[in-house]
């Protein structure tokens, strides 16, 4: 199951060149929506490379509110940073005095507190990596779906919770950030052959077991480095209660695995269509279901080299 992908680096290059008309700024400003009163902490997971690029071409309202964020969870990382080595600080000394469990506990647990809270205090100062556009469940990514006969880019959380469905489903489903081929016509009848989008990416993750019976996490890019065009579903989720906040998110469609994929421990592939099925995809007929397993059938199979993730 694809549980991680690198969101495509030239994603506005792509958008262009395949019709894009934008983002839909409505999405971006609700997700990043700050209100007085509400638990800070519950900061939305978006890659930072997004939020880099809203805060120097988004939409003022949106780059505002990531600059309240980010001045907030500063604030928060720097105790936090602080506080976790005077715990190793303290931890040394007692040490020296005589060796305990708890004290080399501490040491270990502090370190690597620091260590997390400085990677993410760099990454919201301006320090680039890798992992800036990397996407977990539960992590924000642009997806190009159509609506009035145009494409736009959307923000959507990457993990379906289908409509009309309770918010607990995202618990009782963990693996909602994936859709299997094979129960489209099933679990997913409400999403399938209605509501279809896009996700650009250069890299997918998998997790594998490794001749040691260890797990490890491998990365799949294409041989040919063309950005892989990643069939999802998506939906619109609203509480009947009208006690939470309207809900955009989406999963990434998977097939049985390409030869290679599989050669390297894992037993599924996201589908990656060809461009010329973009719009037949993104404007689905859904009594014509048939037509939609075409566009699968006739997917790209570029050679998915993989490595180790870092």
């Amino acid at each position: 199951m694809c549980y991680s992908a690198q969101v495509n680096r030239e994603f506005k290059k792509f958008v262009r060149a395949t019709g894009g008309h934008g983002m839909d700024i409505d999405t971006y400003v609700k997700v990043f929506w700050w209100q007085q009163g509400k638990d800070p902490r519950k900061r939305p997971k978006v890659p930072r490379a997004i939020e880099r690029g809203l805060l120097a071409n988004g939409p003022p309202e949106v780059a505002e509110l990531i600059r309240r964020w980010d001045a907030w969870e500063v604030d928060q990382l720097t105790q936090e940073i602080f506080a976790q080595r005077r715990r190793v600080a303290d931890a040394e000394r007692a040490l020296q005095a005589k060796a305990t469990k708890k004290a080399a506990e501490d040491v270990r647990i502090g370190t690597n507190k620091v260590a997390a809270a400085q990677r993410r205090l760099d990454a919201l100062k301006g320090k680039e990596s890798d992992q800036d556009w990397r996407i977990y469940p539960g992590v924000y990514a642009p997806v190009i779906v159509a609506e009035g006969g145009q494409r736009q880019v959307k923000l959507m959380r990457y993990q379906c919770r289908p409509a009309g469905k309770p918010a607990f489903y995202d618990r009782k489903f963990p693996g909602t950030y994936n859709a299997r081929r094979d129960n489209l016509e099933g679990f997913w009848q409400g999403q399938f052959g209605r509501h279809h989008g896009l996700l650009v990416a250069d890299v997918f993750f998998e997790n594998v077991e490794g001749p040691d019976g260890k797990n490890r996490v491998l990365a799949f890019t294409p041989r040919d480095r063309e950005p892989m065009l990643i069939a999802c579903l998506w939906s619109h989720w609203t509480d009947p209660k009208g006690l939470e906040p309207d809900l955009l998110s989406f999963a990434a469609i998977t097939d049985e695995p390409e030869p290679e994929v599989a050669a390297a421990g894992h037993d599924r592939t996201i589908i990656n269509i060809k461009p010329e099925h973009i719009d037949a995809w993104l404007n689905p007929d859904p009594a014509n279901l048939a037509a939609l397993h075409a566009i699968f059938d006739d997917k790209r199979h570029p050679y998915y080299e993989h490595r180790e993730a870092a």
